[in-house]
């Protein structure tokens, strides 16, 4: 498994990862068109075809700082799933020694549950943090969402920092 790097929108395979995007995420879980593609040229924002030899399998997004990884998104092609290709995506992250930050629904039904404990499964912990993730279209409230980290809980200072990043840099970028 391998990442490959997309840098701009004329890459032959941004067409048909944004399709996985568009049908693995619900709407309001997605950014519009000309902030995804604006945001490409950020060079901590990493759109990453997920690779079996040179067989498009998912994506994953994910912005990269000095100090951590926040997955913005990830997703496998729906006949891929439960392949461990979710895991080894993951393990590729975790492996840069870095805090991995990622953001899940609250487990309130069996498929946030599923996710939830997928995560924990791959060493993924819940935090205690109040958290709503900002809006990435106009008009739009945000929404609660579970943070998790990996490999420990992140203190307060963290968190905060954390948020700020994700308010301030990441969803400057939305719209």
């Amino acid at each position: 498994m391998n990442l490959e790097a997309v840098t701009d929108a004329a890459h032959p395979m941004y067409q048909r990862a944004l399709a996985l995007y568009r049908l693995s995420f619900p709407l309001h879980e997605q950014r519009e068109l000309p902030s995804q593609e604006r945001i490409l040229l950020d060079r901590e924002y990493h759109f990453c075809l997920v690779c079996d030899q040179s067989v498009f399998i998912g994506l994953v997004l994910y912005w990269e700082t000095d100090d951590a990884i926040y997955i913005e998104h990830l997703c496998i092609l729906p006949e891929l799933r439960n392949k461990k290709y979710g895991e080894q995506v993951l393990s590729a992250l975790k492996a840069r020694h870095k805090t991995v930050i990622l953001e899940i629904d609250p487990p309130a039904d069996s498929v946030s549950e599923r996710r939830k404990g997928f995560y924990e499964r791959c060493g993924f912990v819940e935090n205690p943090y109040w958290h709503v993730h900002p809006p990435y279209h106009r008009g739009n409230s945000g929404h609660s969402l579970v943070v998790m980290t990996y490999p420990k809980p992140i203190s307060p200072k963290e968190y905060r920092a954390f948020n700020e990043y994700l308010c301030g840099k990441i969803m400057d970028k939305a719209f």
